[in-house]
């Protein structure tokens, strides 16, 4: 299928709602049935047919057709958040006593699952350097039950050989789970590279629009229906019907949006490798990158989000080029229309990092609808606005 009839048609049947370009919202919490046969039949396919909103949805369910279709899987969920989704992502395929392998600088609640929730029933885990797929290898263990995977990450952006690592776990019968939030199915199919489970913090690019908190799950029907079953419902993080079709309204524009943010990005870059203030950028399509190749390997492009270390780690300064920077809002999260940064001086007193981790003059970018000149010169003012101050 081409994303183009995924993303205005796969799903959509407006001969059921009088011919409506936009899929209605089924804002409700349960659905009527007329007879108790019916009524019976239908909650014995809760997972296929609207029967109470917690499990089935019909403007969810769209959604879930259009995602799983993007990402080459055969069935996808949909979760109120993010975290949501990973969480029952790793939950389904532990039990107590497991073990499990997880990139190290994991988002940051992702590593709050695995070192602080999970840990109370007993499931271990051990971090690795990603980068190198025989680490993988190296920290399995007889109980190990997953091997988490980030690629690339939020901040510094390491990527995993997807097919390498995948090729270990089924050597091994583990399930292969990783975020693939910074790629979108757009710009990496990691299902094709044999990962089992591949997530999504919709909250950014699939959201496109900075409105709505939501998370994905793509993966085989078996693993859908597991989870299904069990972490999805018992747990309940489902999403509202209304930030489903929040959903559907980004995912209408994600090309487009995708396109402009790449190669935006790819120029606010290249200035910034360039600029004297800037000691070392992290972006995984810059050639510079030592796994550049990779990227071009596993990613058709770079998406928005960059980092920057700042030649200085004065950090009165580094708040007031922060301070002085106009067109990019200073905000936690990204993949929106807007440009933001994420300085990391602001999480040395937040008790969800650890000091020092990552180092005070990291700024984390991620770049909007805006266009490249107007973002280079409102970079270039706030530089200014510090240049001076430097002895």
């Amino acid at each position: 299928m081409d994303i183009s009839y995924i993303i205005n048609e796969l799903g959509e049947d407006r001969s059921q709602y009088a011919g409506a370009v936009a899929p209605p919202i089924m804002q409700t919490a349960m659905f009527s049935f007329d007879t108790v046969e019916k009524m019976r039949e239908t909650l014995q396919q809760e997972s296929e047919m609207p029967f109470y909103t917690r499990g089935h949805n019909p403007t969810t369910h769209i959604l879930e057709q259009k995602m799983a279709a993007l990402e080459n899987a055969e069935d996808a969920l949909v979760f109120a958040s993010g975290s949501a989704a990973v969480a029952a992502a790793v939950i389904a395929n532990v039990n107590q006593g497991d073990h499990v392998v997880c990139v190290q600088k994991p988002y940051s609640w992702t590593n709050k699952l695995l070192n602080s929730f999970l840990t109370r029933f007993g499931v271990t885990n051990t971090m690795v350097d990603g980068t190198d797929p025989q680490n993988f290898e190296s920290a399995i263990q007889p109980n190990t039950r997953v091997l988490f995977l980030e690629s690339p990450n939020s901040w510094t952006f390491e990527q995993q050989d997807l097919a390498a690592v995948a090729q270990i776990a089924k050597k091994h019968d583990i399930v292969t789970i990783i975020d693939n939030s910074y790629a979108t199915p757009l710009f990496q199919k990691p299902i094709d590279y044999g990962i089992d489970i591949v997530v999504h913090s919709a909250t950014k690019y699939i959201s496109g629009h900075s409105d709505t908190v939501a998370g994905v799950l793509c993966a085989s029907k078996a693993m859908t229906n597991k989870i299904f079953a069990s972490e999805y419902m018992t747990l309940g993080g489902v999403i509202a019907p209304f930030n489903a079709w929040l959903l559907l309204r980004g995912l209408r524009t994600l090309p487009t949006r995708m396109d402009r943010i790449s190669a935006t990005a790819a120029k606010v870059v290249n200035y910034l490798q360039k600029h004297s203030m800037v000691s070392k950028i992290y972006y995984p399509y810059l050639e510079s990158n030592p796994q550049y190749a990779l990227a071009k390997k596993q990613m058709t492009k770079g998406a928005g989000q960059f980092t920057i270390e700042l030649a200085i780690d004065d950090i009165a300064l580094i708040e007031k080029f922060c301070n002085h920077l106009q067109r990019f809002l200073m905000a936690c999260s990204w993949g929106g229309h807007e440009s933001l940064i994420f300085p990391a001086c602001v999480l040395h007193t937040s008790a969800n990092y650890n000091k020092g981790v990552p180092p005070v003059n990291m700024i984390r970018f991620c770049v909007g609808l805006e266009t490249p000149e107007a973002l280079i010169a409102d970079i270039e003012q706030a530089f200014g606005a510090i240049i001076p101050e430097i002895s």
